[in-house]
């Protein structure tokens, strides 16, 4: 067995030697693909490969190395591929390159002629602007633009400073990032300062604040959680406070600017530590339906309720009255550390159902109560409202024009709208 397994060693070492040596990879082939204005034979250049080079276990790191450090490309990315299946030593190298915006400029060559010189476009070339209008009876017109940049964390991520003036003077700037994976599918981060009267104490409301947020998004359902931090002078108050906060939204409408047979729904909860050493915890319950009737027309309900686990300062307080909450009352007509609302509305659509505008009339009832910590709700006035409304729609905008009677208050106009995104 010995002599045999000797023998069956020399003879594999023999046949070892005469076997030819298997060659290296090579460059065979170069390609060059994607977005871009530059010529294939300058990237090429820029990777600093050339056909017949050998192909490392790094070749394809150190060529994307190189396209990358030219700051030339936005995106780079390389690929091996085989270019011969007789032959698995040729190798072809895929270049995939995206220049991103870029614009053509034309410079004098030596000799008088034309040069194309490609440039990569400022960053302000980049921006999206989104205006801001929207105006409401007891605050004022307010009007704005939004900047954004997209793509500043990588994919599905956005850059936005708002900037209004008006009934609302604020300026923010606030980053968000979406995910299609994972347990957060949307986190913001941000910071805004923000001025307007209140309209019930006629002050000033001044504040600063920053914060971050998560949301996670299941079909219809959203749950989200914010972490804050602000500043508030109101008057002669000031105050600094940290907030937590957790909130879930039901949302089964498929067109928000015109409901119909959907219900949109809103439960949060947020706790207040001030540097005072004082807490308060607030909750803020708002729940809609939209019924559909006959033809175009829509019964819609609400229901609202903001409140407190105790006294909340006067820069805190819900107000009720006015277009957002008992129309026939001027804005901010109540005040208290809780406020309970309802609403029934029936919109009737006047114009044809293929228009892109909507026009529509409707008849509604408000009724509402403010009352402070400690009292009790069967010992409030309810307040109501009946009246009616012309009110427009068109795709990101809402208008709508109200003139309702409050019971011991007279007849008053309230006014509401603007443009949502």
């Amino acid at each position: 067995m010995t002599a045999l397994a000797l023998a069956a060693s020399l003879t594999f070492a023999l046949f070892a030697q005469a076997a030819p040596a298997q060659p290296g990879e090579v460059v065979a082939e170069i390609r060059v693909h994607g977005n871009h204005l530059t010529p294939d034979t300058e990237i090429i250049a820029l990777a600093g490969i050339a056909i017949g080079a050998p192909v490392t276990a790094d070749t394809v790191m150190q060529v994307r190395k190189k396209l990358r450090a030219s700051g030339k490309f936005e995106d780079v990315d390389v690929l091996k591929r085989f270019a011969s299946i007789a032959d698995p030593s040729k190798i072809a190298l895929i270049i995939v390159v995206n220049e991103g915006a870029v614009r053509v400029d034309f410079e004098e060559g030596p000799d008088g002629e034309d040069i194309a010189v490609i440039k990569r476009r400022s960053v302000f070339s980049k921006l999206m602007y989104l205006p801001i209008l929207n105006a409401e009876d007891g605050y004022g017109l307010t009007y704005g633009v939004t900047s954004s940049i997209a793509n500043v964390l990588g994919d599905r991520s956005r850059l936005s400073v708002p900037l209004s003036w008006g009934g609302t003077r604020r300026a923010g700037v606030e980053i968000e990032k979406n995910f299609v994976s994972g347990p957060i599918t949307r986190v913001e981060i941000g910071a805004a300062i923000q001025r307007r009267t209140n309209p019930a104490f006629d002050e000033e409301d001044d504040r600063g604040r920053v914060w971050v947020r998560g949301e996670r998004a299941f079909d219809s359902i959203r749950v989200g959680s914010t972490l804050g931090w602000q500043t508030v002078t109101f008057g002669p108050i000031s105050s600094e406070m940290t907030t937590v906060g957790a909130d879930v939204t039901l949302d089964t409408r498929l067109d928000p600017a015109y409901p119909r047979n959907a219900v949109f729904a809103t439960a949060a909860w947020e706790r207040m530590s001030f540097t005072s050493g004082a807490s308060l915890q607030r909750t803020n319950l708002d729940g809609r339906g939209y019924l559909g009737l006959l033809g175009q027309s829509v019964l819609a309900v609400r229901v609202l309720r903001q409140g407190a686990n105790g006294p909340q300062p006067a820069y805190l307080k819900p107000l009720l009255g006015g277009w957002s909450s008992l129309r026939g009352f001027e804005t901010g007509a109540f005040v208290g550390d809780i406020v309970l609302a309802g609403s029934a509305e029936l919109l009737v659509p006047i114009s044809s159902p293929i228009s892109v505008a909507r026009l529509g009339l409707s008849v509604f009832v408000d009724t509402g109560v403010a009352y402070d910590f400690g009292q009790r709700l069967r010992e409030q006035v309810n307040q109501i409202g009946i009246g009616g409304s012309v009110w427009m729609t068109a795709t990101v905008f809402r208008v709508s024009l109200s003139v309702a009677h409050g019971r011991g208050a007279g007849t008053r106009v309230n006014f509401g709208g603007g443009l949502t995104f």
